[in-house]
């Protein structure tokens, strides 16, 4: 019985790529020069710091558009409220990877209220679909990426 798998992953190497990036970039700009702002990356969050508030924000910008040019889509970034001391500041960023049950939930719910002839079961950080036929999957596969959910979806491991 043909079936797919959906998933929200994120590639480690392209993060770590992006971060690394936006680092060099901090380091080559003039206003923060000598500030010791510096991004630094543990697992998939990401710890921004600065010496205020609004070099935070910029740091921010930047690291969207490394991760943008990278290929990571930005739905999956949360960020934290900063917190700001006397001589620094500091903002953890969240990447969120894997569906969690409330995002696997409203997925099975979606494909059952479209009336496709497919069926969707919720396993650990990834749902998977099965249906009789390939044209009821693809069009489940339509069906998703139309939907607007608060995760980058993939699709992969589909077998006929």
């Amino acid at each position: 019985m043909p079936s797919f798998d959906v998933v929200s992953e994120l590639n480690a190497h392209e993060l770590a790529n992006a971060v690394d990036q936006a680092n060099r970039e901090i380091e080559q700009r003039f206003d923060f020069k000598d500030t010791g702002a510096r991004m630094e990356l543990e697992g998939f969050t990401v710890t921004l710091h600065a010496q205020v508030d609004f070099q935070l924000k910029q740091m921010l910008e930047i690291l969207k558009l490394r991760l943008g040019k990278r290929g990571i889509d930005l739905a999956c970034l949360e960020a934290k409220e900063p917190q700001i001391g006397l001589s620094a500041a500091r903002q953890e960023v969240l990447l969120h990877q894997g569906v969690d049950a409330d995002v696997g939930k409203k997925i099975t719910r979606l494909l059952k209220d479209s009336k496709l002839k497919v069926q969707a079961s919720i396993q650990g950080e990834k749902v998977r679909v099965t249906g009789k036929q390939r044209d009821e999957l693809q069009a489940a596969i339509q069906l998703l990426r139309g939907a607007k959910l608060d995760l980058p979806l993939q699709f992969n491991n589909f077998r006929d």
